[in-house]
């Protein structure tokens, strides 16, 4: 399968990072901050010059990975000024899609609200009421802006957000009859949060073309007490569902890329310390 990493998990210096991509045989660059700016925030003069370490290092670029839509809620409205402010850094992440060879872009989606559908009493007391659907306008002109540049949309199933599911994914995705420019980011880690098994049941919501892009990480996750750990890939709730995950992507014939999320570091914030501790089970099990 296609491996890589997410770049600034390992530093912000490009250069280093692809240095160390280059020395555990990491093929694919997905780029979030490089150096102290976020991907759609740099000069043309500066994609530039990423793109020349790119090709220097003979790294594809899998995905640009920008926090479109993060922070929004369901206050929001399409087109207001916020709205409009991420569109707008949308746009400028699509420029450099082209520019880098990116074939997908990132986005999120706007602030989590806990229950969204309900029954036998809690769709009138306990339902966000409207919530769902008032996200979908927020969501739908990034949809078509994809379509007219020939880019693919990936929506993070991301922790706090309206997507943290692969079942809210894909619901998504079907909702706005977007299959052809959207499809699911799949983070486990992320979904672990709102207790969507990844494997199978997290797996099979994305059967049938919904998978687009996975980011892997191990973690463990306390709901209640409202704490999250990073751990060291193979000692969080996931280790005994990697590898069934991995042998159903190759059953599957996945052609994306999986990148490496280098956010663990083992207790002194050292985090290029935390992927070389974990980056050899990722390549053994996804590899």
């Amino acid at each position: 399968m296609k491996l890589g990493v997410i770049c600034d998990g390992i530093s912000r210096d490009l250069k280093h990072a692809l240095t160390v991509m280059d020395e555990f045989g990491l093929d694919y660059a997905e780029l979030q901050f490089v150096g102290e700016k976020e991907v759609g925030d740099h000069t043309k003069e500066e994609i530039a010059g990423i793109k020349a370490l790119l090709d220097e290092h003979g790294k594809p670029v899998s995905c640009l990975s920008r926090h479109v839509f993060a922070g929004m809620t369901t206050a929001n409205r399409a087109g207001d000024e916020l709205h409009t402010k991420h569109m707008d850094a949308l746009k400028r992440v699509m420029e450099m899609a082209h520019v880098v060879g990116s074939p997908l872009v990132r986005i999120m989606t706007n602030k989590k609200e806990q229950i969204l559908w309900g029954k036998g009493g809690a769709e009138k007391w306990n339902v966000a009421k409207g919530a769902w659907d008032a996200s979908l306008p927020l969501i739908a002109p990034a949809v078509e802006l994809a379509r007219s540049e020939g880019l693919t949309l990936v929506v993070e199933t991301g922790n706090g957000t309206m997507v943290n599911s692969n079942y809210t994914g894909r619901k998504l995705i079907d909702d706005l009859d977007a299959k052809d420019a959207l499809k699911v980011l799949w983070d486990p880690a992320n979904n672990c949060w709102c207790h969507e098994r990844a494997y199978p049941e997290g797996y099979e919501e994305l059967r049938g073309g919904y998978l687009g892009h996975v980011h892997i990480k191990d973690v463990l996750v306390d709901t209640p007490r409202a704490t999250l750990e990073v751990r060291r890939m193979g000692e969080g709730q996931l280790a005994d569902q990697f590898q069934p995950m991995a042998d159903a992507l190759r059953a599957d014939a996945y052609d994306g890329v999986i990148s490496f999320e280098s956010v663990y570091h083992p207790g002194n914030g050292d985090f290029e310390a935390g992927f070389r501790l974990c980056i050899d089970r990722f390549r053994e099990i996804f590899g």
